[in-house]
Order: structure tokens, then sequence, then C-alpha cells
């Protein structure tokens, strides 16, 4: 697990970058202040205008900038909601008691959250089995059945990553598990920063659209339809995003295979007659935890909280019946897991305040006049929506991009009418699935892709932010291609509703 704290003498090596913007920053906002203090009370207010249009625009494009300064995004995203709440006030498009609106923002889209409660336990799991080295051992099993496969450590990291998003469609737990369990031990083998970052995050993204998905029941509920239905058209198109990411490894390695060095041959040897003693030690006691976890879930014996629960102890179970379970152990996964969750929260918080002052300051009805202002036909409507979900999901997480498009919209797409390409029943459940689809991108696409902070926070110092925003976007375009022939073809998600 990556230290979180990071030492002084690392901060004061990449201050260079962060200073320098800084100071250029500064200097700015004083040329701007003497400037405005030399106009008459007639131009303030036409530049006061003028100003209050792009101020959502200049706020997003501050978050892009400093985020690659390598402060913490924390402290990003929640200095930029307090500063340009400050400017908008100036401006008079924001006023101050709106900040007392952060505390109930806060406390109901996370401290009440119960969902979020499911967190601690899941990075609880991820840490103990890593610190343990049951993920190693997982990981090393997978990788020697897959030995003869190109980017075997990675086709690995993706099925497990398949498999712990679909436990419980958290997308924060599933990201920030496998960084724990995975990430370091690519980065010891070689693989490029970038495809294990992507990887990582992109598997983890899954379980926004593979059920049970939390995501997937909320827009079942605003759509008004079935979430079985739901469920069941997500399944393939789920899988099949899932296929498309092996294939993309497999070729990748397989053309560039310094990308994804494979182990040393003499490692990957299993003598006769340990390989069975490998899977019974090795392979079938985690797959059996993450299959009892994922089947009480979706059978409906426990919640995703009580499930974590579950697993948070049969890791313990697991360290302590391989032998690698002692005070030490345990007080290290407890600290390290302590920060982690700490961090996730801090971000959390963070981004719920930065929404909600871009969202004063307009920053959604710009999208919104864009749409009304729009006369298209069906496809024309759908492609729109489509695209701007897919531009939302650069600066607002799901949840934002679900209540802003969805409830003011969602009339106008059950009237859409496709023809013979979509029967007209099908027509909110298809749509669903491909918004679902397209919502995934929303986890990857800088500057503000959730599991890009959740896999940074806890990853070790090496991994750069340039490295995991190069890694994300072969992904995104995977992620794209899938929506396009859910799009081409609706069958691939239908079928299995119409199965009787």
């Amino acid at each position: 697990m990556a230290d979180l704290q990071r030492a002084p003498e690392e901060a004061a090596g990449r201050g260079w970058v962060g200073t320098i913007i800084s100071v250029v920053v500064l200097a700015a906002i004083a040329v701007f202040v003497l400037y405005v203090s030399s106009l008459d009370a007639d131009a303030k207010e036409e530049l006061y205008y003028t100003i209050q249009e792009y101020l959502p625009i200049v706020m997003f494009l501050s978050l892009a900038c400093l985020l690659f300064t390598g402060f913490p995004v924390a402290f990003i995203l929640g200095g930029l909601a307090i500063a340009f709440g400050l400017i908008g006030y100036f401006m008079e498009a924001f006023r101050l008691i709106e900040f007392f609106n952060f505390l109930p923002r806060i406390w109901g889209g996370a401290a009440e959250n119960l969902v979020l409660v499911a967190v601690p336990a899941f990075v609880f799991m991820g840490v103990m089995m890593e610190r343990s080295g049951i993920a190693n051992d997982l990981l090393y099993c997978v990788q020697v059945l897959l030995k003869r496969v190109p980017g075997a450590l990675a086709l690995a990291v993706t099925i497990m990553g398949t498999i712990l998003a679909a436990m419980t469609g958290i997308i924060g737990a599933s990201v920030t598990m496998m960084t724990a369990l995975a990430l370091p031990t690519m980065m010891r083998q070689g693989y490029s920063h970038a495809l294990a970052c992507g990887t990582i995050a992109a598997s983890g993204t899954l379980g926004i659209l593979i059920p049970p998905s939390i995501m997937l029941i909320i827009m079942a509920d605003l759509l008004a339809i079935s979430v079985g239905d739901v469920f069941m058209a997500a399944i393939v198109p789920g899988l099949g995003l899932s296929l498309l990411y092996l294939i993309f490894v497999v070729v990748l390695a397989g053309v560039k295979p310094s990308l994804a060095p494979p182990l040393d041959p003499e490692q990957l040897t299993v003598p006769k007659g340990e390989m069975l003693p490998l899977l019974l030690k090795s392979f079938f006691p985690p797959v059996f935890l993450i299959t009892l976890i994922k089947g009480s879930i979706l059978l409906g014996w426990a919640t995703p909280s009580e499930a974590g629960s579950v697993g948070a102890f049969g890791a313990m179970m697991l360290a302590l019946f391989a032998g690698r379970l002692n005070g030490s152990v345990l007080q290290g996964v407890c600290h390290a897991s302590a920060r982690t969750v700490a961090m996730i929260f801090f971000i959390i918080i963070s981004a719920t305040c930065f929404a909600y002052v871009y969202r004063s300051l307009g920053g959604d009805d710009i999208v919104e006049h864009m749409i009304h202002s729009a006369g298209l036909d069906s496809w024309g409507f759908l492609f729109l929506l489509m695209g701007i979900a897919f531009v939302l999901g650069f600066f607002l997480d799901w949840i934002e991009i679900t209540l802003i498009v969805l409830p003011v919209f969602a009339p106008m797409v059950a009237g859409l009418d496709f023809g013979d390409h979509v029967a007209k029943e099908d027509v909110l459940i298809w749509f669903t699935v491909l918004m679902a689809i397209n919502l995934q991108t929303s986890f990857l696409t800088p500057p503000f892709g959730f599991a890009l902070f959740y896999l940074k926070g806890i990853a070790p110092k090496e991994i750069k932010i340039q490295s995991v925003y190069a890694g994300i976007i072969p992904f995104v375009l995977l992620q794209l291609t899938a929506l396009i022939l859910v799009v081409n073809y609706p069958q691939l998600a239908m079928w299995l509703v119409h199965i009787d």
C-alpha cells in the first residue's frame, strides 16, 4: 500500500510547478483587482455581467490545470469551491449564505449514504489481502493458468476487476481494492504505468454496468421502469465490455511485449503434483470468498454493507489460515485502511462542494439551454443526450448527471420513436443501458474522473497523474465502442429481457 502521507522532501521536490502556477494565478488576480478598481460603476457592471457568463467555464479550466500541479486532489476541489464561491459573490452570481448549503449536501450525500458504508469494509478487505500476500498468490496463480497468453497479469487483473466490480456496483470500493491488490505487483513486474493504471481503473468501472448496480436502480426509479428488466438488459453489454478489455490487453501485449512483460519462464513452471495444492491454497479460497459475497448480494441474502463486512472478516480468516495474520500485520492494515478511507471521503466531500458551486454559478444551465433550443428528430435527440452526458462526465459524477438529465428529459425520451430499430415498449430500457455505458466514462475522463482520484490517492508515489490519464484513453475509446455497438444492435441489450 502506498504511503498516503508524502514526505516533506517529496512535497518540496514536486512544488516547483505548483509554486509557479500559484504565483502566476496570484499575480493575475492582483492585476485583475487593480484593473477593476480603476473602472467606473457602469463599466464594472458590464464587466461583472460578462464574467458571470463565463465563470463556470473558467472554474472547469482551473480544475483541469491545477490537477497537474501535484497538489492533493481534495484540496484542489475544496479550494476551488471556496475560491469561485467568493469570486461569484463579488460578481453578484453567488450568495455567501449558500456556503451553508455545503453541510446538508455533505451530510445527505456522504454521511447518510448507506451505500458508502461498504467502502471501508471493502478497503479493509483489499488491504488485508494485499498485506498478507493472499492477493499476490491469487494473481500469481491466475497468471500461471494464463501463462501462454500475452499480458497474463493484466488479464488476471481484468478478470479479477470484473468480479470485484460486480460484487457491489460501488466503483470506489472496486478501484481502491484492485489498486491495493494489483498495482504494486504490476509495477514490480515492469508493467507500463499507464497500462497498469488504465486496466485497474477501467475494470473497476464495470460495477456501474454489471448488475447489481446502484446506478441502474436509481435510473430505473427515475424512469419508472422495472429494475429487474434493466438488470437483465445490462448483463450482456457489461460482460461484452469486459471482453473488449481482455481482447485489447491481449492484442497490446502481443504487439508491444515491453508494456506487459511476462514473468520469467522458470517462475511460471509448476512441478507435477503441485498444481492442485497451489489451486487449493491460492486460488479457490479467495475465489470462493468473492463468489460468496457476490452471491449473497444477488440472492438478496445480504446488503452491500453486510457483504463487505463478511468480506473483511473472510480476508482475515484467509490470512489466519495461511499463517500470515499477526498483530503487526493487523495494525498495519487498520492504519492503511483508515488513511485510505479518510482520503476517499475527503475527496467525496470536496467534490460535493465543487459540484454545488459549479451548478450554482449556472454551469448546468448552459447545457440545458442548448438542449431546449435544438430542434431534432428521435435519433438526433438521442445523440445529443449521449453527447451531453459524455461531456458532463468530464466534471460531474454520475449522480449529478443522472439527476440533471433524466428528470428533465424522461418524458421526451419515453416519447421517442425509432421505428423498427427498437420496439416502442423497449425504448426506455434500451436508453437506460445506453446511459449506463456512457456514464462509465465519467469515472475515467479527466480531469474529474472519480476512479482516477481513487486510484491516484492510494497508488505508490512513482505513479504520476499524467500516466493515469494516458492509461485510460484506450479504455474510454473501448467504452464508446461498446456504446456504438448497443446503439446499432439493440438486441444485445434486449434479448435477455424477452426470454420467457
